[in-house]
């Protein structure tokens, strides 16, 4: 038996029970986890924004230690460090054949099984595939990525998902070029790793925008020049920091339609706006067509920081190893399983960056 959170149904309070892992069956690892982020994806998965079969195991940005491999799982072995990685590709859909590992038709099928049961009898299906609200979990060796060298294995939990979304979205998405401007709105985990990633891109100027004073620090310390509370003035005071041009790059890390809209009218003409909040179908942004085609914005998606994790997991060891990305920076809070309620709540309430799940 290991301890878990578990969300029994949509909408209810995560109950903190002990549950049954079985050993791994064949391509299957079990793994014990160091540590495990709270990602304002798990608070999505519990109020029902995003769907989830249940009752199950959320959690899916951790990294631990493998404790057994079942058969025919090769390159991983007992005692290895490694990081979950919660939307393995498939390698042959159609967007795997366009090299859009990111967008994998198959990447979330696992969320479907039962990985576990509770103590009482009661299948439990892996929230995102890897379970990481948990002491210990078992997850397909494709879930797996190996850590590298000279990176620590607690804060490499934020690796599954907060550096590689917010960094990616800097890099892959948005593609921030030295010497450009870029706006963050939203300084929670995924915001402040888009800070760290804009600092590391060379860009000159870097806003961070959040409703809350208090994370004018945490800003400035991940990279940010600017701070801006925001407000129905915000575009303007953005705007004010650019000699009335706007930025050439706003990132949206909160997934709200006025933040998105915000966003876009933050942004200079012929800039880049990206979306990597993840809101509901009720969050709808209008624009009509004659700004379309003056300000001749790009306005994307982003899902995953459109990372490869595989590829992309080296090239943020070697930032971490020089000193240039900073893990810790990215967490305000590190609690036990049943601190993750009021990890939610400070979510909704704007407080905090990343909280940090330490087993």
């Amino acid at each position: 038996m290991v301890r878990a959170a578990v969300l029994p149904e949509v909408g209810a309070p995560l109950q903190l029970t002990d549950i049954e892992l079985p050993d791994p069956g064949p391509g299957r690892v079990r793994v014990r986890l160091a540590a495990a982020g709270v990602c304002h994806s798990d608070l999505s998965l519990s109020n029902g924004t995003m769907r989830v079969p249940v009752p199950a195991v959320l959690g899916h940005e951790g990294a631990g230690t493998v404790v057994s491999v079942g058969e025919g799982v090769a390159d991983i072995a007992p005692g290895d460090p490694v990081v979950l990685n919660w939307a393995p590709s498939c390698g042959h859909c159609h967007a795997c054949s366009l090299g859009e590992v990111w967008l994998c038709a198959n990447a979330l099928n696992g969320a479907a099984d039962v990985y576990a049961r509770s103590a009482a009898g009661v299948d439990l299906h892996p929230g995102l595939n890897v379970a990481a609200f948990a002491e210990e979990t078992v997850v397909p060796a494709s879930c797996l990525l190996p850590l590298p060298e000279g990176v620590p294995l607690t804060d490499a939990a934020l690796l599954g998902c907060a550096v590689l979304t917010g960094y990616g979205a800097v890099h892959h998405s948005a593609k921030v070029r030295p010497g450009e401007t870029v706006a963050v709105f939203g300084v929670g985990g995924v915001g402040l790793a888009a800070l760290q990633a804009a600092r590391i891109a060379g860009a000159a100027r870097i806003i961070a925008v959040d409703v809350s004073l208090e994370k004018e620090e945490l800003a400035r310390n991940a990279g940010a020049t600017d701070y801006v509370v925001a407000s129905e003035n915000t575009a303007r005071e953005i705007r004010g920091l650019t000699g009335k041009q706007g930025v050439d790059v706003a990132v949206e890390c909160v997934g709200r339609a006025t933040t998105i809209r915000t966003a876009w009218d933050s942004t200079r003409r012929g800039g880049r706006t990206t979306v990597v909040g993840i809101g509901g179908k009720d969050q709808q942004v209008t624009f009509n067509a004659l700004e379309i085609f003056h300000w001749g914005r790009t306005l994307s998606g982003c899902v995953y920081g459109n990372s490869d994790p595989a590829q992309d997991l080296p090239v943020l060891a070697d930032h971490i190893r020089s000193g240039r990305l900073d893990l810790g920076a990215l967490v305000t809070e590190r609690i036990a399983l049943d601190g993750i309620p009021a990890a939610f709540e400070n979510m909704l309430a704007g407080k905090g960056g990343r909280a940090l799940i330490v087993f």
